[in-house]
């Protein structure tokens, strides 16, 4: 590829997804990956801070639920704005088209525990920027912590769901029954 060519990063997460599943994650060097995406080390450092960057990205899918749960309708409960975030999620970051590389990237997560470590700290800023976004719509912090716990639940079931899938269902839908089952066997407790 010419180093000329767009979608950098793109290309370069593409790159290091193949190599990790090749090598291995502690054998991919960030020049490896730049040499196999076509571009120079320099590029990959104006788009990732590391390589671990780019499986774990910087904080926009956290400002994303965070906007997200804000920007719901006045009138929505703590779970409805939660609801309204997981549906942003699904527009912006759970589409069809990335559905084959949030896959690989969750392959090379799970064979890493490093990387597990970092999705489970990365899970916790996931929800504590939901609380905030709650607390900042008046709701009390008890309320909002619990909010975004089943948000967050009810998240990673949808993740379980929606990538078993192969019909193309839609993550919102799928994330939104989530959110309803996780909250109907709360019933049961």
């Amino acid at each position: 590829m010419a180093r000329w060519e767009p979608n950098a990063p793109e290309r370069l997460a593409n790159a290091a997804l193949d190599l990790f599943a090749e090598r291995g994650y502690e054998n991919t060097t960030v020049i490896d990956i730049a040499q196999r995406a076509g571009l120079a080390k320099t590029t990959f450092f104006r788009h990732f801070q590391d390589k671990r960057e780019v499986l774990f990205g910087r904080g926009t899918v956290n400002e994303l639920l965070a906007e997200a749960t804000a920007a719901a309708p006045a009138t929505a409960g703590p779970l409805e704005a939660v609801a309204h975030a997981l549906d942003a999620a699904g527009r912006q970051v759970f589409t069809s088209e990335r559905r084959e590389f949030i896959a690989r990237r969750q392959a090379v997560i799970a064979a890493n525990p490093e990387l597990r470590e970092r999705e489970a700290l990365k899970n916790l800023a996931l929800i504590a920027s939901m609380v905030d976004a709650l607390k900042r719509r008046g709701v009390p912090e008890l309320t909002a912590r619990v909010a975004a716990e089943l948000g967050a639940l009810a998240s990673t079931i949808a993740y379980e769901r929606w990538s078993q899938t192969t019909a193309g269902e839609d993550f919102g839908e799928i994330a939104r029954q989530a959110l309803d089952d996780v909250q109907a066997s709360t019933a049961f407790c």
